[in-house]
């Protein structure tokens, strides 16, 4: 059997049972151009339909590189063809098979499988972090990567002989000498076919006030009683996407929301175009967001193909790619998109919001949409792009906790390939989309004290798949968005390391960690003269943005994520796990350290363990809409040195950020932050005596605070960091600090937010939470002005 002939089979076979197939040609990469020329002249496939993944235009077809797969999303190919001769990137790999239809076909060209592992890649380069080189990353993830392709079903492996010189023949078909290792071919019988007409029901009758339901000839049947035309779910390409498009239907009352999960392929984003195409012909403003416009295409396709079958008048706005961006009814209706930031600005002009691809936003982000009365969320299970399992158990019990009745329901059956689908499960496995915590019942009773601290090894992961599927899920858990890149870093990266908490072989906690520093006088220099450094995030910062030099030269161990089982969690096993990694790493390294959007939660959490705040991004992560915390816990006098002049410039400065760069930063993320400063890194008090007299005049007289607010901020920020035993403030006054004292906000807009009757109670509020902050830090001079207007 010749290449084309293999190529022309699988294809064959694919297309009988709707699944897709694979091809690897393993070897000269010369070679595996020639084959292919001959492979697609012989497959039945439409040049408009092919596209090639890699570094050149080699082939006929569409082109675009790895780093450009995010234009594949969204969008879907007959057959793929990716190069990764120089470069494999995992995320990249992700989206190419993702991309790949029912009936579809994958070629992939590989160096010689046997020595793949062993070269050094593009994305390899980027593993490679100061002070660490190429040199230093291994090829874990390819190893792990071949012996799935050598396992699974329904990929072929052609491996080309290098060894002989005689160079790409004439003809080439016959490329000897060639080994076909596995045919990838399985002779199943043909099991799954979409209906001629793109669907599974039959139904015509777009009369939706009957009295019974409607049979669609798939099992399942159109309510008798519906919110949406009877066109929406005649649209629909099987029973389970009806049936979720019956669960939108709840969103028709108030104070309502719906979670809708699945897999890819499985037609959620369509049920979700649906639903919103369906309100919006009903007059509703429908407000759809999603991580970035090219998620939410399908659902906008889908929308705008139901509102112009139904309203003759509806106007539809397109992107350059003519795909439906703005969605205007004759009713009055309207679907319309906007980025994650903005959507929560714009709460108030829609009816309903629906939050697609909910996964690969962060938990915060996804909080501020239940201020929206109706609110969806639709999120992909096993995705490359942000997972469900950490929306599910991360989110949905703020969910719960919140006023909207909750309907959810998740889609299972597939609908672009056939259950089973082999390019899925391998997928799956290679790129662990599937990784999830052990089950509930193997850690339920796990305690601080009866967990194993463990040293995860690269080599041991790769050893050990339920080990690694074990920790790369808790791993998924820890972060909203969590890659198939992250696990080619867990497995390549010397810069990365891995620690757990076990029970019984179990992973209970677990933490990514990362060196960072030890950089040499270079190096440094060079960061500190505007060079960016991979890899060493809070040296880069307290050196290139915090004009430290010498930030760098420590050596340190970040604390990338950790994570613990959501069973048994508030237990302290979190605490547990860093107390061990101290006690390991503080004999070799003079600190640890973290970053991360900042919540009050958050903080808590890492003061509680040692750690003190050194600095706070002056933007909001684009992603997590949070503003970043950097802290430090140093193991020895190096360290201290580091953490001690960060601490302090941080204190000094903070009053000044949150009148300007953070004058929106929540009060109580402003709270915990300086409560994990360092209280010995609080700015002594210099305020002369004038400055008691204002000071304590607003608190126990008539003066005012608009006067000269200078010597209240020195005042509230080292009550905040210091913390004195004897005085005990209310979180309202607490919060009525940071609102007009450090962030000047209006004396009307704070009496609001804080509900206060008026602004004039607002402000003598302010007086009085000022005067024990008075008694505590007060001079004599400051005493005298409190006696004058007090009995004494």
């Amino acid at each position: 059997m010749n290449v084309a002939s293999l190529a022309t089979e699988l294809y064959r076979e694919a297309q009988d049972t709707t699944e897709r197939r694979a091809l690897v040609l393993s070897g000269d990469r010369e070679r595996g151009y020639a084959c292919l020329e001959s492979i697609l002249s012989t497959l039945p496939v439409a040049i408009t339909d092919t596209t090639l993944v890699g570094p050149d235009d080699r082939l006929r077809c569409e082109q675009i590189t790895q780093q450009h797969t995010t234009e594949l999303l969204g969008t879907t190919r007959q057959l793929l063809i990716l190069d990764a001769h120089a470069d494999l990137q995992p995320n990249a790999l992700g989206r190419t098979i993702g991309t790949i239809d029912g009936g579809g076909f994958l070629l992939v060209l590989a160096p010689e499988l046997e020595y793949w592992p062993d070269q050094t890649t593009t994305f390899d380069e980027s593993l490679a972090v100061p002070p660490f080189t190429t040199g230093d990353v291994t090829g874990r993830f390819r190893s792990r990567l071949v012996e799935t392709l050598r396992e699974h079903r329904g990929i072929g492996i052609v491996e080309f002989d290098d060894t002989d010189s005689t160079g790409v023949p004439d003809d080439p078909t016959e490329l000897g000498p060639y080994e076909v290792t596995d045919t990838g071919v399985t002779n199943p019988a043909p099991v799954w076919k979409p209906a001629d007409d793109g669907g599974t029901n039959t139904h015509t009758d777009t009369d939706t006030d009957t009295d019974t339901d409607t049979d669609t000839g798939d099992g399942s049947a159109i309510p008798s009683h519906t919110a949406f035309p009877a066109a929406a779910y005649d649209t629909c390409l099987t029973g389970d996407q009806r049936e979720a498009l019956v669960t939108f239907e709840a969103l028709s009352d108030s104070e309502r929301a719906v979670v809708l999960e699945a897999d890819r392929g499985r037609g959620k984003s369509s049920a979700a175009g649906l639903a919103a195409g369906g309100f919006a012909l009903d007059g509703d403003s429908v407000l759809v967001t999603a991580p970035a416009f090219r998620n939410t295409a399908e659902l906008f396709a889908r929308a705008g193909e139901l509102v112009a079958d139904c309203d003759p008048d509806t106007t539809i706005r397109t992107d350059p790619q003519e795909t439906p961006r703005d969605i205007a009814t004759s009713a009055d209706g309207r679907v319309w998109f906007r980025e994650p930031r903005e959507a929560v600005a714009q709460l108030d002009a829609a009816d309903i919001v629906i939050v697609d691809e909910a996964a690969a936003l962060p938990v915060s982000r996804l909080e501020s949409f239940l201020a929206a009365d109706r609110v969806a969320f639709t999120t992909t299970v096993h995705g490359y792009e942000g997972a469900g399992r950490g929306f599910s158990v991360r989110f949905r019990d703020r969910l719960t906790e919140s006023a909207h009745e909750v309907s959810d329901y998740t889609l299972t059956e597939p609908i672009r390939y056939a259950a089973g689908d082999p390019l899925e499960v391998w997928a799956f496995r290679a790129l662990l989309l599937d990784a999830r915590p052990p089950v509930t019942s193997l850690v339920a009773d796990a305690t601080p004290e009866g967990v194993d601290y463990q040293v995860l090894e690269s080599d041991d992961l790769l050893a050990d798949d339920h080990l690694l599927r074990e920790a790369f899920g808790l791993l998924v858990l820890a972060h909203y968005r969590t890659e198939p890149n992250d696990l080619a870093r867990l497995l390549d990266a010397p810069n990365l390391e891995a620690r757990a908490l076990v029970q019984d072989g179990h992973v209970v906690s677990v933490a990514l960690l990362a060196r960072e520093g030890n950089l040499d006088a270079d190096t440094r220099a060079m960061m500190y003269e505007g060079g960016r450094v991979r890899g060493n995030m809070l040296p880069d910062v307290l050196t290139s943005q915090l004009r430290d030099e010498s930030a760098s030269k420590p050596a340190g161990i970040r604390i990338v994520r950790i994570a613990t089982h959501h069973e048994a969690r508030s237990r302290g096993l979190g605490s547990r796990l860093l107390e061990c990694i101290r006690d390991e790493f503080a004999p070799t390294v003079d600190w640890l350290g973290t970053g991360f959007g900042a919540t009050p939660g958050l903080l808590e959490f890492w003061r509680a363990n040692g750690f003190r705040t050194v600095h706070v991004s002056t933007t909001r992560n684009d992603a997590s809409g949070e503003y970043s915390a950097l802290m430090l816990d140093p193991t020895n006098e190096a360290g201290r040195e580091l953490h001690n002049r960060h601490a302090a410039w941080f204190a000094r400065r903070f009053a000044a950020l949150c009148s300007d760069s953070l004058a929106d930063l929540d009060p109580d993320v402003a709270r915990a932050m300086l409560r994990a400063t360092a209280s010995e890194a609080a700015p002594p008090l210099a305020l002369g005596d004038h400055d008691w007299r204002v000071v304590a005049g607003a608190a126990y007289g008539p003066g005012l605070f608009d006067v000269d607010p200078g010597p209240f901020r020195e005042l509230v920020i080292r009550y905040f960091i210091e913390e004195p035993a004897s005085v005990a403030l209310t979180t309202r006054q607490e919060r009525l600090f940071v609102l007009r004292v450090l962030q000047g906000r209006e004396l009307a807009t704070v009496a609001d937010r804080l509900e206060y009757p008026s602004a004039g109670q607002c402000m003598r509020a302010l007086g009085e939470a000022f005067q024990p902050l008075v008694d505590e830090y007060g001079s004599e001079v400051a005493m005298d002005v409190r006696d004058r207007f007090t009995d004494g």
